[in-house]
């Protein structure tokens, strides 16, 4: 699996506790936001698909829901790695007065293999791949699978152990969202055609986090929509409060700097990320600016069928 493809799906991760801002900011090329431009105020711009925002029942808790939805997103996960994609992911380097210098992008296939996502870059700047770059993309992914193949039943274990490991700290690490934030119930909201309930979030003073990557949480504040049946994320919206550091010198991502994510129901079973878009302004090792917007989409999900090398996948509708 490639870089750019782990951090696509870590963003979707972070989504779940509100900081994919940081974990979309590791990818190469990152994602930022212009230079001396307003911050716009999370949850201020429409909701795609929004109508008719209405009153919430007051009975509604809307920490039990957040509580809810984390947990039903760690499930959803489990499902989402039975599904196969294309994927565009879209660069925007930016000056500092905030003009767009470049622009590029990569669409790739994702894969299922030995039951891992494996991406096959297939067009850059939305032309195809010459023949020379073809053949190393698949070059790549013969080695994948020539590794995972080849694999001893030690490396095996070893590697299923490290998963595991980090299955449990993204576990730890979303089970502490409902208890880092004061949560309000701005309404019931039709996003889609689908009732969710809008809520926003605001750091609670005091939180003291358990896990590593939660100390971050306070430093933002964010959006989300809840939908009302299937108590899962479909949208949020969130914003650096203040600057962000991670490690002394290794990374510090700047006031103001966003990020966005929208899910679709797909094949009655599962949400699964239709777009991401983050602006950040960060710093890495003191030396580099960031200062870059980057933009996913997602699109033609297949659910996977059979562990074979292009094994044959069945359409699916989104919702």
């Amino acid at each position: 699996m490639s870089m750019m493809e782990r951090m696509a799906w870590l963003g979707r991760m972070a989504f779940l506790a509100g900081l994919a801002v940081m974990a979309l900011a590791f990818a190469p090329g990152g994602f930022a936001q212009t230079a001396k431009k307003p911050a716009q105020k999370s949850g201020q711009q429409p909701s795609p698909g929004a109508c008719c925002t209405m009153r919430a029942d007051p009975n509604v808790d809307p920490q039990q829901l957040v509580r809810r939805a984390a947990d039903a997103e760690m499930e959803n996960e489990k499902k989402a790695k039975s599904y196969t994609y294309v994927q565009r992911s879209e660069t925007k380097k930016i000056d500092g007065d905030g003009k767009v210098t470049s622009t590029e992008s990569e669409t790739s296939e994702v894969m299922v293999l030995y039951g891992e996502h494996v991406e096959r870059l297939i067009a850059k700047n939305d032309q195809p791949l010459s023949a020379k770059d073809a053949a190393k993309v698949e070059e790549k992914i013969n080695k994948f699978m020539a590794d995972r193949k080849n694999e001893t039943d030690d490396q095996r274990k070893k590697r299923l152990a490290d998963e595991q490991k980090s299955e449990e700290q993204e576990k730890s690490y979303v089970s502490e969202i409902a208890d880092a934030y004061n949560f309000t119930i701005d309404g019931v909201e039709k996003l889609n055609g689908r009732d969710t309930y809008k809520i926003s979030a605001e750091p609670r003073p005091g939180f003291e986090p358990k896990s590593r990557f939660a100390k971050f949480l306070p430093k933002f504040h964010f959006k989300v929509w809840i939908d009302k049946d299937d108590k899962q994320w479909v949208r949020l919206d969130a914003e650096a409060l203040g600057d962000a550091s991670y490690g002394l010198f290794l990374f510090r991502i700047h006031k103001n700097s966003r990020f966005s994510l929208e899910q679709t129901r797909v094949n009655d079973e599962v949400w699964l990320p239709l777009h991401v878009h983050g602006r950040i302004d960060a710093r890495i090792l003191i030396f580099k600016s960031l200062n870059e917007e980057l933009d996913f989409t997602y699109k033609d999900y297949k659910k996977f069928r059979s562990e074979v090398k292009f094994g044959p996948t069945e359409p699916v509708t989104q919702q």
